[in-house]
């Protein structure tokens, strides 16, 4: 095969050399317009016209548009550089004309300083230059209108607002607020019945307007009523609206009406100001109500009022009383758990009803390790808990079946001077003999003593059945009776169903014969004590 020469094969164009790539010019940094408002403000209120009017024709980035002249005016700078400011706007460029937006802003702030005449002036300027005012325009000049006290005027430019524009909701707020505070209900009324006619959804500055009107009428039932439209309404009280209402029950003593604002407020984690809590306070401790919900509501302020005990004005103790308070609302039950054994370690009380209330959530919450903390931790610094919170840690752990700790509450409450009460003690062995757990019965009997009586022998006697211990059950029966307790019919029916079910046939025949003439006997008594009716209750019927 003969080999093609090299002079036949195609030249090669010539290679061509990268042209180097200019280097990108180096991007200024973008020019936003919050920061040349802030620059621009900053300008009027630390200069005088003179020195400001130049700096702001040269400003770096002020562009002279609706937009950012109404942001400038609404930073509230000194009033009569604003009002220079203003007229600057319209001859600085000639491409702008002043809107709704920028005369709005102007008539805000002369309505503000009280300057009248002069927003009304600025107005008529404004219809003259063919600029429509729209809603808010008109609500402003309206407020300013009745705050100077011309709720007439302010009626007639709401007269005004309807024949030109559609009145908003806040239109109409600021309507129902002017004649409310100028004692004419009846016309806010009727303006509210026309708003709601006209398919606008009341806010809740709206029904805070209609609220305090209420309370100041003395209505409080009438505002709770409101209080529950609004949230039907899907429109909930905000801090303010809670505040005011609040302040309004205080002051007249309303401590019922109150208390129901303040369960609203520890719902929804809101708070009052400090003055207000000062009043509400004063007025509890007048009609001499408790303030815990007050102080639960409001934990940055609970040491008010309680400075005269040493105890509880400790700086540590408000700090840790306030914490466990926003952690129960936030049923954050480790971060609890780590603070109860922080203050276990320093030997550091804490209020019993708080500790109750913890064990309670808690346990309902089904975080019973928690309670169990709390529990420990009194046993240990030695507070006495509510018997409904251990009755709850109990109950809790009933239903988990983690009977070594029920064991070890039960015996933690007895020795520190607890008294169970004969139901809880005989349903606490109960359990532990349907458990399996005869020795744990034993035990807690045991370490009973005002308790012993027919009930708890009597739940002590179906544990032994239940471990199948005939003859311990019927050497308690001796012991019950050598102690001058005698048997009831839910003793005989825990004896009879035990002998029956382990064979004891002879022993079995005995006791029915006990049985009925106890109960030939019982006819000549008139009643009988409050432990057998307990007895028989628990017992009678138990085994079908």
């Amino acid at each position: 095969m003969l080999r093609r020469g090299r002079r036949f094969l195609p030249s090669r164009p010539p290679r061509r050399r990268a042209k180097p790539h200019p280097e990108p010019a180096a991007e200024s940094p973008p020019t936003y317009t919050r920061d040349v408002v802030r620059r621009a403000t900053a300008i009027l209120r630390d200069h005088p016209w003179s020195a400001a009017r130049p700096l702001l024709l040269s400003l770096p980035g002020l562009t002279w548009d609706s937009h950012t002249v109404a942001r400038v005016l609404k930073t509230h700078p000194p009033l009569h550089k604003a009002f220079l400011f203003f007229r600057l706007a319209a001859a600085a460029s000639p491409a702008f004309r002043h809107d709704r937006f920028t005369y709005t802003s102007m008539l805000h702030l002369l309505g503000e300083a009280g300057r009248v005449p002069a927003m009304l002036r600025l107005l008529a300027e404004m219809l003259r230059a063919g600029v429509a005012p729209d809603a808010a325009t008109f609500t402003t000049v309206m407020h300013w209108l009745a705050r100077a006290g011309d709720v007439d005027g302010a009626m007639r430019v709401w007269a005004e607002m309807k024949a030109r524009s559609r009145p908003t909701v806040v239109s109409y707020t600021a309507c129902v607020k002017i004649l409310f505070d100028a004692g004419r209900a009846a016309e806010a009324r009727s303006v509210f019945g026309e708003m709601v006619a006209e398919g606008l959804r009341p806010t809740c500055k709206t029904y805070t307007v209609l609220i305090e009107h209420l309370a100041d009428a003395g209505k409080f039932e009438a505002t709770l009523e409101i209080m529950n439209k609004m949230q039907e309404a899907g429109v909930e009280p905000d801090k303010a609206l809670c505040n005011i209402l609040v302040q309004k029950c205080s002051r007249a003593g309303e401590t019922s009406v109150m208390t129901h604002i303040l369960q609203y407020m520890k719902e929804h984690f809101i708070v009052l100001r400090r003055p207000i809590f000062l009043e509400a306070l004063g007025a509890l401790k007048a009609s001499g109500d408790s303030d815990e919900l007050l102080r639960e509501v409001n934990p940055h302020l609970s040491y008010e009022g309680i400075e005269c005990d040493p105890i509880l004005s400790d700086q540590g103790y408000i700090t840790d009383r306030s914490t466990i308070l926003y952690l129960l609302a936030a049923k954050n039950w480790s971060a609890i758990g780590q603070m109860i054994s922080e203050m276990a370690s320093r030997n550091v009380q804490m209020e019993t009803s708080i500790l109750s209330d913890v064990i309670e959530v808690s346990c309902a919450d089904c975080r019973p390790s928690c309670g169990l903390t709390v529990m420990r931790y009194c046993l240990r610094v030695g507070n006495e808990l509510e018997k409904s919170a251990y009755s709850s840690l109990l109950g809790q752990y009933i239903r988990n079946g983690s009977f070594d700790l029920i064991l070890e509450i039960a015996e933690g409450l007895i020795k520190s001077g607890c008294n169970l009460g004969t139901y809880l003690s005989s349903v606490l062995i109960l359990r532990l003999g349907y458990a399996g757990h005869s020795a744990y019965a034993v035990h807690l009997f045991r370490l009973l003593t005002t308790e012993k009586n027919v009930v708890t022998y009597t739940a002590l006697m179906n544990a032994y059945f239940q471990a199948g211990k005939v003859d311990s059950a019927l050497d308690l029966l001796t012991q019950m009776r050598s102690t001058g307790i005698s048997a009831c019919s839910g003793t005989y029916e825990v004896l009879i169903h035990g002998l029956q079910k382990t064979g004891h046939r002879r022993e079995l025949e005995h006791y029915r014969k006990e049985r009925m003439d106890m109960q030939w006997h019982l006819q000549y008594r008139d009643q009988c004590s409050t432990e057998e009716s307990l007895c028989n209750h628990l017992f009678c019927g138990l085994h079908g």
